[in-house]
């Protein structure tokens, strides 16, 4: 028996087998990951041939395809029958940020070739020791051709198809994302460039499994999924909390435009990515009123509450604080998903909100901030204008347009008559009653059914296990010896489950 211990690079293995078979004849080959756990096992004789006898051999076939997620994420031999995936997310820092000393901030890493190829080397190691079915990479330091091409050579030598994005401008960084060929085949690829201040770009890729989730080949369930890769703009003050908005509401409409055109409203959807904004942000709120739920939230039974906010982390930004930024959310089918503009209104009136209490403004004092000079006892929608302005949310190139504010109006003005009294107030700004997403499937029938749709059956995933490492972010504190990035890498295994779900009749 040879036992090896992760991150072993793919190629090794050809070579590895050549060898031992001429020397010993039957080699049994055991996979170990960082913490001793075995992940995988494979066995040959003498000629070549892989030997597989019963539930021990159906396992490590599954293995060997990686269908089978790794004990050390917490699952044994038990799991055998569940065709699981892993997604990873990490943002690599590109050496055209990483600071080297802090009395020099111009000295970046980018100029030192041996620490960035250092680094970035280790950085591959673990994502090829951790093998995931999807990974997804932001701040790539793509400007750098050597950089690419070692990523696109190891990631391709060891399986995967590669997917790369600059910004926009030549900022130097971008996305790259990895589908490995034993997983997904890729269908479709979509570059989404949002065209704005911070040069902010996303990947949407539209995938297949190759080998299939449900025991019956011939199930007609479709299993396919939408993976997003993404990095949003850093909230550097708070007139960038509506651009940010702005960027998840653009991968959202593409979302659902491909979604429409290709009839495709019944697959899970996952989006991963540095979304520079913790579970408090409004980001976060806004794509959990889109039925989003976040995979390592959900692995660790966190709630919304301010008592689970600061329990994880996965970042230390440049100004030395930490924070939960990286994400992996995922959408089921089943999810009842209200109108997008709906949800994009209720953040802005979030905004909104904070701002007006971030002034120390109180309830009565908000209402009258907002109507200003107007006649009377109600906001007028001129009133409501000259507010959005003085809260710095329409005088910039990138705050809400003519059209954001008109739809916001409408949103606000519920009984139509042309002013928003205090009630209205209440209701739409200051105590808003948001929509609660539907917990069982007789709530859902019941909305599916009013909204015109006809039921169906989807396949969609639960999530498994969550892991961020090193694992000392998982406890809200960040290790000074850690430096592979200023990122934590997030991975997540998703197990597939059939569930029904609605498709409107158009």
């Amino acid at each position: 028996m040879v036992i090896l211990t992760s991150p072993t690079p793919p190629f090794f293995f050809k070579n590895l087998w050549k060898i031992l078979m001429e020397s010993i004849g039957t080699v049994e080959l055991l996979f170990l990951d960082c913490d001793g756990f075995c992940f995988g096992a494979q066995r040959k004789d003498g000629n070549g041939g892989a030997r597989q006898g019963g539930e021990r051999g159906k396992q490590r076939q599954g293995k060997k395809r990686g269908l089978i997620p790794k004990r050390g994420m917490g699952y044994g031999a038990s799991m055998a029958s569940e065709r699981c995936i892993s997604c990873t997310t990490f943002n690599i820092l590109a050496p055209i940020y990483k600071r080297l000393h802090e009395e020099d901030q111009s000295c970046r890493e980018s100029h030192h070739r041996a620490c960035w190829l250092s680094r970035n080397q280790r950085i591959i190691d673990r994502l090829l020791g951790d093998m995931s079915s999807i990974i997804c990479l932001q701040e790539v330091w793509l400007g750098n051709d050597e950089l690419v091409d070692m990523y696109e050579r190891r990631l391709g030598d060891a399986g995967y198809i590669t997917l790369k994005l600059a910004r926009t401008n030549n900022r130097g960084d971008g996305l790259l994302t990895a589908v490995h060929r034993d997983y997904f085949r890729v269908l479709n690829y979509q570059d989404l460039l949002f065209n704005d201040f911070g040069d902010r770009v996303a990947q949407l890729l539209h995938v297949e499994s190759v080998v299939p989730f449900n025991q019956s080949r011939n199930s007609s369930v479709q299993q396919q999924i939408l993976i997003v890769n993404t990095h949003l703009l850093f909230p550097h003050d708070s007139s960038l909390c509506i651009l940010r908005l702005q960027q998840v509401y653009k991968i959202l409409q593409s979302i659902e435009s491909y979604q429409k055109e290709y009839k495709l409203s019944s697959i899970p959807i996952i989006l991963c990515g540095d979304w520079n904004g913790s579970k408090r942000g409004h980001v976060y709120k806004f794509l959990s009123s889109q039925g989003f739920v976040s995979s390592y939230d959900a692995a660790h039974h966190y709630t919304d509450s301010d008592a689970d906010a600061h329990k994880w982390v996965s970042h230390r930004n440049h100004r030395g604080n930490i924070c939960g930024v990286d994400f992996i959310w995922l959408l089921n089918p089943n999810k009842h998903r209200k109108p997008l503009r709906t949800s994009w209104n209720e953040a802005v009136f979030g905004i909104i909100k904070y701002l007006l209490r971030a002034a120390s403004l109180t309830e009565n004092n908000a209402f009258a901030f907002l109507k200003g000079d107007s006649p009377g006892d109600c906001i007028t929608y001129s009133g409501f204008c000259q507010a959005l302005c003085q809260l710095h949310l329409t005088s910039h190139p990138h705050g809400l347009s003519p059209q954001d504010i008109e739809e916001l109006w409408i949103q606000a003005d519920i009984d139509g008559n042309g002013v928003v009294d205090y009630e209205e107030f209440l209701l739409a700004i200051w105590n808003p009653k948001r929509s609660e997403q539907p917990e069982n499937f007789e709530k859902m029938t019941e909305v599916g059914l009013k909204m015109g749709a006809e039921r169906l059956l989807a396949f969609g995933f639960n999530v498994k296990n969550a892991v961020l490492f090193p694992p000392e972010v998982e406890k809200g504190t960040w290790p000074e010896d850690y430096s592979l990035s200023d990122h934590a890498p997030l991975t997540v295994v998703f197990s597939p489950v059939r569930m029904p779900c609605f498709r409107r009749i158009c």
